[in-house]
C-alpha cells in the first residue's frame, strides 16, 4: 500500500443484528475486525422499532427492540473489533493482492482482506412520506415517520395511517395507552401477521377501511389537531381530532453505487451460495440482504448466516483452518472472559 492504512481480516458494512453477530463470532475465530455503518449508531432495522416486542430470537425472552439492540452491542463489543460509524461505503477496488480498499462518500478509506456485507434492503432507508402539501411542516411536531418512544403517546388521541405489519403493531402496542388509536387504511386487508391483525380487531382500536388520509387541519400552524379522511368508494369524507398522526406508508432502500460492483444485486436482494459467497471471491453476505434457497428472514436466521459467511472468510483467508469453532463451553477464546465473570472449569 502506498498510503498507512491498517489492514483488517474481515469488514463488516452494516451494523444491523446480522452485522454486530458476524463481528462476534470474527472475534471468536481470531480475525482482526472492523465495522462499518452508515448510521450514527448501531442497531440497524432495529432502531426503528425500539419499543416493539422481540418475540423470535431463540432463548431470549419477549425483549424490547431497545434492550435486544443494548445486548447485541454487549456482546459485539466483547472481542473489541475496530467501529466505524457515520460512513457510507460507496466505492471498491480489488488490489493486485486479492486485498479490497473500501471507500466512502467522504473519502475514507478501509483496507481488508474480506468483505462481509450485512447491509439489509439498502444502504440508506427512507420513510415513504404523505403525499400532503405541507406536511412537512408537522414533522417537528405530531406527525411521525416512525416510533421511538411509546411514552410520547400516553393519553394521547391518535391516528395511524397504513395497513402493514408497522401500522397494525404499532395500534396494538399504543392501544392500551393512548387515549384512543384509529386506523386507517385503503384497502378492507390487511398486510401484517394474522395474529397481529386478529388482535388489533379484537381491542378497543378504531378500523377506518377503505379510508384514505385526505388532508391535515391546523389552528397554529405548528400541529394538526384535524384530519381529514376520505371513503374510497363513495368519496365522504370526515373530521377527527387527533393528538398525533403516524405514517406507515412504507420504507424504500437504496444501495448507491453498491451496484456497480458486479455482486449482481438484485431489486430486493442478492443471491448467495449456501455458503454466503457471492459472485465476487473474497465477499460475502448476510442476513435481509441475501437470498439462498433456505433462507429464514428471521433474526434467528440471520445469525446462522452470520456464522456460514464467517466460517467462509476464514477459510478464504486460512484454507487449512478448522470449518468451524468449537461451541463455547469448549472454546479456549473463552477461558479468560469466563474468569472475569468469575467462572473457571475445573477441567482447565
Amino acid at each position: 500500500m502506498t498510503e498507512n492504512l491498517e489492514l483488517y481480516d474481515v469488514t463488516i458494512l452494516g451494523g444491523g443484528p446480522a452485522g454486530m453477530y458476524t463481528a462476534f463470532y470474527s472475534g471468536v475465530r481470531e480475525l482482526k475486525t472492523k465495522v462499518i455503518d452508515a448510521q450514527h449508531q448501531l442497531g440497524g432495522t432495529l432502531l426503528y422499532y425500539l419499543d416493539k416486542m422481540v418475540w423470535d430470537v431463540g432463548g431470549i425472552p419477549p425483549i424490547t427492540g431497545k434492550q435486544l439492540t443494548e445486548h447485541l452491542i454487549q456482546q459485539v463489543n466483547t472481542f473489541e473489533p475496530t467501529i466505524v460509524l457515520g460512513q457510507e461505503i460507496d466505492d471498491l477496488e480489488r488490489r493486485d493482492d486479492s486485498t479490497f480498499v473500501l471507500t466512502s462518500t467522504a473519502g475514507d478509506r478501509h483496507w481488508t482482506r474480506t468483505i462481509i456485507m450485512a447491509i439489509g434492503f439498502g444502504g440508506l432507508r427512507k420513510s415513504v412520506k404523505i403525499e400532503i402539501d405541507g406536511a412537512e411542516r408537522y414533522e417537528n411536531t405530531n406527525l411521525y415517520y416512525s416510533v421511538h418512544n411509546l411514552e410520547d403517546f400516553r393519553g394521547k388521541r391518535v391516528l395511524i395511517s397504513g395497513g402493514g405489519d408497522s401500522a397494525v403493531d404499532w395500534a396494538n402496542e399504543l392501544e392500551p395507552i393512548a387515549a384512543s388509536v384509529t386506523l386507517v387504511h385503503r384497502r378492507d386487508q390487511f398486510k401484517g401477521l394474522e395474529r397481529s391483525v386478529s388482535n388489533m380487531k379484537a381491542s378497543s382500536v378504531s378500523i377506518r377501511t377503505p379510508y384514505r388520509v385526505e388532508g391535515f387541519h391546523s389552528e397554529d400552524g405548528v400541529s394538526i389537531q384535524q384530519v381529514n379522511i376520505c371513503h374510497a368508494e363513495s368519496g365522504e369524507s370526515e373530521q377527527l381530532h387527533v393528538d398525533a398522526v403516524i405514517v406507515c406508508h412504507g420504507v424504500t432502500y437504496e444501495y448507491g453505487r453498491i451496484r456497480e460492483w458486479g455482486l449482481g444485486i438484485g431489486k430486493w436482494n442478492l443471491d448467495v451460495t449456501d455458503k454466503m459467497e457471492t459472485a465476487i471471491p473474497g465477499i460475502f453476505a448476510v442476513g435481509d440482504f441475501v437470498h439462498y434457497g433456505s433462507k429464514v428472514m428471521l433474526i434467528a436466521g440471520a445469525f446462522n448466516d452470520a456464522v456460514l459467511a464467517l466460517n467462509s472468510a476464514k477459510l478464504y483467508i486460512e484454507p487449512n483452518a478448522e470449518k468451524m469453532a468449537r461451541i463455547s463451553s469448549e472454546n479456549t477464546r473463552f477461558n479468560e472472559l469466563n474468569r472475569q465473570l468469575g467462572v473457571v472449569d475445573d477441567d482447565e
